[in-house]
C-alpha cells in the first residue's frame, strides 16, 4: 500500500490520484490562475533541470544553446552534456545574480535557438536572479525560459517573501525541491510547466503498462509522467505535509529560517573578528575570519578551509564552503533550513569559528 510503483495506473490507482492532486496544487502555486499548468514529480532539481532542457530541445530543436549565469547549478551543464547539446554559455554575475546587460549581449551574439536558465537561490550565495527582467529578455528572443528554483522556490509559501520571485509565472518551466523548504526526505523534486501540452515529448507507449485501449477506456497514463519507469509514490509524503501544515504552516517555517539567517548576519556583523559577505536574500550566509583577509588570497583561503576541516574533524560543526567569482575568496557558508534553530545555537557556532581561527594551520585549500 505504501510503496507501489507509479509506472502503471493499475498498480497504483490511489497513489496515482494523490500524485495528480499534489502536482495540480503545486502547478497552481507556481502558475496561479493558469488552468493549463502542470507539474511532474522528480527525484530532485538535477532531474528537473534535465527534463526541462529536454523539453526545450524538443520544442526548439537539437541546435539549442543553453545560456545561464556563471553561478548556475552544475546540473545544468551536466544536463546539456547528457542531451548532446553544446556546453552552456555562462554569463557573468554581479553580486551573485546574472548581469542583465551581459545576458542581453550574449543572446545577441550566440546563435539561437536559446534556452535561458535563471536561478532562484544559487548554491553558493542563495542569490535570486531578476526573473522578471530575464523573462523579458528571453521573450524578445523567442527563448525557452527555465528557472531553477530548487532552493528559492520555497519562498512561494511566504507572503512576506514571495515578491522576491516576481516574474516566475512567465517561465516555461520551474524546478522545485521540497527537500529544502518543505522539509521532505529525499527524493522530493518537482518540475512545474506552464502548459501540460509541453510534456508531450515524454509520452511513451508500452502495452503492458499503458496500452492505448486502456487509456481510451479512461485509465490514466502514468508512464508519460516521468523519464523513469518504476518510481515511488513520493507525492504521498508531500500530500501529508500539505494537509498537516497548510500553506500558512509552511510559510511560518520558511519565514523562521529566513529570519534566523538575517539574525545570524547581524550577529556576524557585530563581531570584529568576522566579516560578513552580504545580507542574505533567503537563508544562506557567507562569512570569513578577518584574519583571512589580512593574508594573500591563497593563504587566506587555506585558513578558511582549515577552519572548516578542523571543526568537522573535531565533531563540533559542519559548515559549508563557497568561493566568490569576483575575487576568488573562500568563505564559510551556513544555509539555515532548521526552523527551530535559536540565537544561542548560532552564537555558539560563531564562537567555535573564532576559537578555531588562531590555532588553524593553513593548508592547501
Amino acid at each position: 500500500m505504501l510503496n507501489p510503483s507509479l509506472d502503471s495506473w493499475d498498480q497504483a490507482p490511489a497513489a496515482g490520484e494523490v500524485e495528480r492532486l499534489v502536482t495540480a496544487t503545486v502547478a497552481g502555486l507556481v502558475y496561479p490562475g493558469r488552468e493549463e499548468a502542470d507539474a511532474l514529480v522528480t527525484t530532485g532539481a538535477t532531474e528537473s533541470n534535465l527534463v526541462a532542457l529536454l523539453l526545450a530541445r524538443e520544442r526548439l530543436g537539437p541546435r539549442l544553446r543553453v545560456i545561464c549565469s556563471a553561478d548556475a547549478h552544475h546540473s545544468v551543464g551536466r544536463a546539456a552534456w547528457m542531451l548532446g547539446l553544446a556546453p552552456p554559455v555562462g554569463v557573468r554575475t554581479a553580486g551573485g545574480r546574472i548581469d542583465l546587460g551581459a545576458l542581453a549581449q550574449t543572446l545577441a551574439i550566440v546563435p539561437g535557438p536559446h534556452c535561458v536558465v535563471a536561478t532562484a537561490g544559487t548554491t553558493d550565495r542563495g542569490a535570486i536572479d531578476p526573473i522578471g527582467e530575464v523573462a523579458g529578455l528571453a521573450a524578445r528572443r523567442g527563448a525557452y525560459l527555465h528557472v531553477d528554483a530548487a532552493y528559492g522556490g520555497g519562498l512561494l509559501f511566504s507572503h512576506r517573501r514571495a515578491r522576491l520571485l516576481d516574474g516566475l509565472p512567465r517561465a516555461d518551466s520551474v524546478a522545485l525541491d521540497l527537500h529544502k523548504f518543505g522539509w521532505q526526505p529525499l527524493p522530493a523534486g518537482l518540475l512545474a510547466v506552464r502548459d501540460t501540452a509541453s510534456l508531450a515529448p515524454l509520452s511513451l507507449v508500452a502495452d503492458y503498462l499503458n496500452a492505448p485501449d486502456d487509456q481510451e477506456s479512461g485509465m490514466p497514463d502514468l508512464l508519460g509522467r516521468s523519464i523513469r519507469t518504476s518510481r515511488r509514490p513520493d507525492a504521498l509524503k508531500m500530500a501529508v505535509t500539505f494537509q498537516a501544515l497548510g500553506w500558512s504552516g509552511l510559510a511560518r517555517l520558511t519565514d523562521r529560517c529566513c529570519d534566523a539567517a538575517a539574525s545570524l548576519a547581524h550577529m556576524i556583523a557585530e563581531r570584529p573578528a568576522l566579516r560578513l559577505l552580504t545580507r542574505p536574500e533567503i537563508s544562506t550566509v557567507l562569512f570569513r575570519p578577518v584574519a583571512a583577509d589580512a593574508m594573500p588570497v591563497p593563504e587566506g583561503n587555506a585558513l578558511v578551509a582549515g577552519i572548516r576541516r578542523s571543526l568537522l574533524a573535531d565533531g563540533k560543526a559542519v559548515l559549508g564552503r563557497a568561493r566568490t567569482a569576483e575575487d576568488d575568496r573562500l568563505w564559510l557558508k551556513i544555509t539555515l533550513l532548521n526552523p527551530d534553530v535559536t540565537p544561542a545555537h548560532l552564537d555558539r557556532l560563531l564562537d567555535l569559528v573564532e576559537i578555531a581561527t588562531p590555532r588553524t594551520v593553513p593548508a592547501a585549500a
